[in-house]
């Protein structure tokens, strides 16, 4: 199993307990699964020719912006080139260190976050980096370092950068200044500028094994049942992230409730599937949605790599391949790939010009029950 967590981390939580409040990235001191990339970070500031930019990208929620806090830590608490003798072999800081305590309190002066804002007129949050949170960057590293050798920027969000923040930040990237680093963190940078992924030195993070989810989970969720956070670790693909996001949101509920309707093709239980089709029209409905959104086309996409050989096991419940493969033999794949795309198609149009919710799951569970015959 990965592991890394710096020595005052607390032992282990006893399963069964209550669920514990998870840090944000910033005040953070477990990471857990990617030695490989903090090896890497560790490697390069110990050669001296630390790069100035870095991209980290992977999937949401497998912990980016978690080693990009973990670097900036490192760095403004380690100093300059006078202390690469030191040979650090990790780069935890203490969660009682004054640096971890005035980053994660959001109070250091040579850190630099720039992300999402909220927007003062509609009071939420933009849907878009502008260019005044990236035009701030510039003036910040023209200052002096505070109170070390390094000033750090972290974009987090960088892929939500309009055009005219990214053309901003690319300028900054052409010319660094000394003893800065940029780390940028971004779950789809291929809507990154081309040119500002060829100023940045591209470390890519993979998705966490199951059981790395399994333990977080434990961590932070010990009141779940074990049989829950099984099938979380099973539905997150990799992504802590979407795994507290589906425990906080009744998705191993809503999963089972989907399952049963799936299982009972081609004699769709009409009665079961209206009252989840209800369910979307009351208080909760929306996020309900959402989830059903995702849950029902990720399970067809894992029957169809199930069918084809791609993965051993595909569910997230006890039964639940079996299901996926009687269901699988009565279409070919390229004709349960056509639905699994008209049906995320129909998901997606329902979010863009809202749709009738109920409808729309009536719909995509009748395409599939026609598809099943």
């Amino acid at each position: 199993m990965c592991r890394m967590i710096d020595e005052e981390e607390p032992d282990e939580e006893i399963e069964g307990g209550e669920p514990a409040p998870v840090p944000s990235p910033r005040e953070n001191s477990l990471l857990l699964g990617h030695e490989a990339a903090e090896a890497l970070l560790l490697q390069a500031y110990r050669s001296g020719r630390l790069p100035h930019a870095w991209l980290l990208s992977g999937p949401h929620g497998i912990g980016k912006a978690t080693l990009a806090f973990r670097f900036a830590r490192f760095l403004l608490a380690r100093g300059g080139a006078a202390l690469l003798a030191a040979a650090p072999s990790s780069l935890a800081v203490a969660p009682d260190h004054p640096v971890f305590r005035r980053v994660a309190s959001g109070g250091h002066a040579d850190l630099l976050v720039v992300e999402r804002s909220l927007d003062p007129r509609r009071k939420k949050l933009r849907s878009e980096i502008v260019v005044d949170d990236t035009r701030t960057i510039a003036g910040f590293l023209r200052l002096t370092p505070a109170e070390g050798n390094w000033r750090v920027v972290i974009v987090d969000g960088a892929d939500f950068m309009n055009r005219n923040a990214a053309n901003a930040l690319l300028k900054i990237l052409e010319e660094p200044p000394e003893r800065a680093v940029l780390l940028l963190v971004s779950d789809n940078p291929g809507r990154l500028l081309p040119t500002i992924r060829s100023r940045c030195r591209a470390l890519a993070l993979k998705p966490l094994a199951p059981e790395t989810v399994l333990e977080t989970l434990l961590r932070y969720r010990p009141d779940l049942a074990a049989g829950d956070r099984a099938a979380l670790a099973r539905l997150a693909e990799g992504s802590i992230g979407r795994a507290l996001d589906l425990a906080g949101s009744g998705g191993v509920g809503l999963y089972r409730s989907l399952v049963k309707l799936l299982e009972s093709l081609p004699a769709l239980d009409g009665a079961a599937l209206h009252a989840l089709a209800d369910r979307l029209q009351r208080g909760e409905g929306e996020e309900a949605f959402r989830l059903v959104a995702e849950l029902l086309p990720g399970w067809l996409a894992r029957m169809v790599a199930l069918a084809a050989g791609g993965i051993d096991e595909a569910g997230a419940l006890a039964g639940e391949d079996q299901a996926m493969r009687r269901l699988a033999a009565r279409r070919s794949l390229d004709q349960w790939v056509e639905l699994w795309e008209k049906l995320t198609h129909l998901f997606a149009q329902a979010d863009s010009v809202n749709l009738d919710r109920k409808q729309v799951v009536l719909n995509a569970f009748f395409a599939l029950e026609e598809a099943a015959r």
